[in-house]
C-alpha cells in the first residue's frame, strides 16, 4: 500500500510539472519553458504559398514523372534545412503544365523561402582522406579544433555539372537493381584519374552535403560512365537515380505565384472548434463522475495526466499541429475514455457476481485489459498505415491519434490503477456507494 502511494504521489507531481510545461506559454512566457511553443499549421497560423512552373521542354516524355518526383525531393530536402515543420510540397499538371505546389507554415519571409527553394542541388565526388589525416582531423576535433573539415572524405573537382544522366538498370542474371552513370567528355576524364587513383578505396557521392552512396572503385574506368552496385532495392535504386538525374540536371523552375496566406480556418473558427470540444470533454468527464463515482472521479485525474503528456510531447518533438492533427488528439481522449468505461463496467460485474471491491479492482483491470490492447492495437495499425502513406495533413492525424492511443493506454492502466489501489477507500459502509458496486463489499 506504501509503495502505491508513493507512485501515486509521484504521478501527481509528475503530471503538474508537465501540466506546467505544456501551459507554460500561457502562465508565465517570460521563462526559458515559454520558448518552447507548439508548431501550427497551415491551416492555423497561415504562411507562404508558392507555385512553380517545371520546364519539363528538354525531358522525354517518358520521364517527365521521374523528373518531376526528383524536383519534389530536392525541393522538400531545401525546405527541411531551412527548418520548416511538415511542409507541403506536391505535384500538379495543371491547362497542360507541369507545377510544383508549395506550403510553408509560419514561413512568411517570402523572398528566404523562394531564394532557398531556387537554389541548383550539389552534386559532388570525395574520396577518402588518409589514414593519417583522417587520424590527425578526428583527434583535433576531440579537441574541438578543425571542427568543419570532414575527416573521413575529401571533395574533388567531379561535380554534377560533369554528370550527364543516370539510368536505372538490371544484373541479366541475378537480377539486381544498380545505377549507371554517364558523365560529359570532362567529366570523364576526371572520373578516369579519380578511380586510377582510388582503386581498392571508397568513393563517396554526396547530394546537397549528404551521402547517397559510397562504393568502392575495383578498377580503373576510362569509358565515361560508372555503376554503382550493393545492395539495393528496386525501389532504392529508382530512388537514387531520380536523386541523381535531379542533382546533375534539375528540371528548370520558374516562379509563377507568391503570397502569404493567413490561416485557412480563421481564429475565430478555430477558437470556436477548440470550444466546443472543450465542452464536449467537459460533458464526458461529468458522465464519468456520475456513472461511475469514485472511479469516474479518478478517471478524471488519469485523463488530465494524459492530456499535459501528450501536449509535452507535443511541444518536445516537436509535432506541428493542424486542424487535423487536433482532430487526431480529441478522438484518442474518446477512446482513453473508451478504456476507463471497459475497466469501470468490468468491476461493476465482478462486484455482482460477489467478489468484495478490493478484489473486483485488481480483478477488473485484469480482464479488462484484452479488449482494451486488441482494440487499440487495431487503431495503432490504422495509425501506422495513414501516416506511411497519407498526404502532409493525414499524417498530421495519425501522428497525433497514434502518440495519443500510446499515452491513453498508460493513463487508463497505470494512472487510474494506482490512485484506485492507493488509498482503501473501498473499505467501509460507504465503499458500495462510492464504487457504484452491485455485490458484497467490506
Amino acid at each position: 500500500m506504501l509503495k502505491l502511494r508513493i507512485a501515486a504521489l509521484v504521478i501527481f507531481i509528475a503530471g503538474l510539472a508537465l501540466g506546467y510545461f505544456a501551459f507554460a506559454n500561457v502562465i508565465n512566457p517570460s521563462w526559458f519553458l515559454g520558448n518552447f511553443g507548439y508548431r501550427l499549421g497551415l491551416d492555423l497560423q497561415g504562411g507562404s504559398h508558392l507555385v512553380y512552373k517545371a520546364d519539363v521542354s528538354g525531358v522525354a516524355f517518358g520521364e517527365v514523372r521521374e523528373s518531376m518526383e526528383g524536383l519534389r525531393d530536392v525541393i522538400e530536402r531545401r525546405i527541411n534545412a531551412f527548418g520548416v515543420a511538415e511542409p507541403l510540397v506536391q505535384v500538379e499538371r495543371s491547362a497542360g503544365e507541369e507545377r510544383l505546389i508549395v506550403e510553408l507554415a509560419g514561413v512568411f519571409n517570402i523572398d528566404e523561402a523562394v531564394r532557398l527553394i531556387g537554389q541548383t542541388p550539389y552534386l559532388e565526388f570525395k574520396t577518402e582522406q588518409p589514414e593519417a589525416e583522417r587520424n590527425a582531423i578526428l583527434d583535433a576535433q576531440s579537441k574541438g579544433q578543425r571542427l568543419n573539415e570532414d575527416p573521413y572524405f575529401i571533395s574533388t573537382i567531379l561535380t554534377g555539372r560533369y554528370l550527364k544522366k543516370s539510368i536505372l538498370d538490371f544484373n541479366p542474371s541475378t537480377g539486381e537493381p544498380s545505377v549507371l552513370l554517364e558523365f560529359d567528355e570532362e567529366g570523364g576524364r576526371f572520373f578516369a584519374e579519380m578511380t586510377r587513383e582510388n582503386v581498392g578505396r571508397r568513393v563517396a557521392i554526396f547530394l546537397d552535403g549528404q551521402p547517397i552512396s559510397i562504393p568502392v572503385v575495383n578498377e580503373e574506368i576510362s569509358s565515361g560512365s560508372a555503376q554503382i552496385s550493393g545492395q539495393f532495392t528496386p525501389d532504392e535504386a529508382k530512388a537514387l537515380v531520380r536523386r541523381l538525374n535531379s542533382g546533375a540536371l534539375p528540371v528548370p523552375i520558374n516562379l509563377l505565384s507568391q503570397q502569404s496566406v493567413g490561416p485557412v480556418l480563421g481564429a475565430e473558427v478555430f477558437r470556436r472548434g477548440l470550444v466546443s470540444a472543450l465542452y464536449g470533454i467537459l460533458a464526458v468527464l461529468l458522465f464519468l463522475v456520475l456513472r461511475y463515482r469514485l472511479p469516474g472521479l479518478i478517471s478524471v485525474l488519469s485523463l488530465g495526466f494524459y492530456i499535459v503528456v501528450i501536449l509535452a510531447v507535443f511541444k518536445l518533438l516537436p509535432v506541428t499541429l493542424t486542424a487535423a492533427g487536433i482532430a487526431g488528439f480529441i478522438l484518442s481522449v474518446g477512446m482513453a475514455v473508451d478504456a476507463n468505461i471497459l475497466i469501470f463496467e468490468r468491476i461493476k460485474e465482478e462486484t455482482r457476481w460477489g467478489r468484495d471491491i478490493e478484489s473486483a479492482l485488481s480483478e477488473g483491470f485484469r480482464r479488462a485489459w484484452p479488449s482494451i490492447r486488441d482494440s487499440n492495437i487495431s487503431t495503432l495499425i490504422t495509425a501506422s498505415i495513414l501516416y506511411w502513406f497519407g498526404a502532409s495533413i493525414v499524417r498530421g492525424f495519425a501522428l497525433t491519434l497514434g502518440l495519443g492511443v500510446l499515452a491513453s493506454i498508460f493513463s487508463a492502466l497505470v494512472v487510474a490503477r494506482t490512485f484506485l489501489l492507493a488509498f482503501d477507500f473501498y473499505r467501509g459502509r460507504s465503499a458500495g456507494f462510492l464504487y457504484g458496486a452491485g455485490g458484497a463489499h467490506k
